[in-house]
C-alpha cells in the first residue's frame, strides 16, 4: 500500500510566505490615449504611430486615405506660421517665417517678385503640421521644422 503523504507523485504545496510573483511582461502603454487633445488628433496620432512614428518609415504601407489624413492640414495651409504658433510650435513657426522672408526678399532682389512664396509656405505647413504636432505632444520634443 502506498502512503499518499510521503509519495513522490504528490504535488508540492506553494510556500504561503513567498511574495507574489508578477508577470514579467508589462502591459502595453497607450501614450496617445492619455493626451489632452481632441479625439480627431488622437486618430491622426495613431495613424502616425501606424506609419512608424515621426519619421514615417512605413508610410507607403498605409492606404491613400490614411496618408492624406497624416499629411493634410488645411488650417495650416491657410494660416501658415500663425497656425504653428497657435499649436505651441514656436520653433517651426520662426524657422518657416524667417525662411519665407529670406526667400521672398531674395526673389524680389532678383526681379522675380516674392508673391508666390506664400503658396510654398502654405504647402510646407500643410504637409508638416500634423507630424510636427505629433512630435510635440507624443514624443515631448519641440521640433525645429
Amino acid at each position: 500500500m502506498s502512503d499518499p503523504y510521503n509519495s513522490a507523485t504528490a504535488t508540492p504545496m506553494a510556500d504561503p510566505y513567498a511574495p507574489p510573483r508578477a508577470s514579467l511582461q508589462a502591459a502595453p502603454v497607450d501614450r496617445i490615449a492619455r493626451l489632452d487633445v481632441a479625439d480627431s488628433w488622437k486618430d491622426v496620432f495613431r495613424l502616425i504611430e501606424k506609419a512608424g512614428g515621426a519619421k514615417l518609415p512605413k508610410f507607403r504601407d498605409l492606404s491613400i486615405k490614411e496618408r492624406r489624413a497624416i499629411q493634410a492640414n488645411w488650417r495650416a495651409f491657410f494660416l501658415g506660421p500663425l497656425y504653428f504658433l497657435a499649436k505651441g510650435l514656436w520653433r517651426p513657426a520662426l524657422v518657416v517665417f524667417g525662411t519665407a522672408v529670406a526667400i521672398g526678399l531674395g526673389l524680389e532682389a532678383m526681379g522675380f517678385g516674392g508673391a508666390k512664396t506664400g503658396i510654398g509656405v502654405g504647402f510646407y505647413c500643410y504637409m508638416r503640421a500634423n507630424v510636427l504636432y505629433y512630435r510635440l505632444k507624443v514624443d515631448g520634443e519641440q521640433p525645429w521644422g
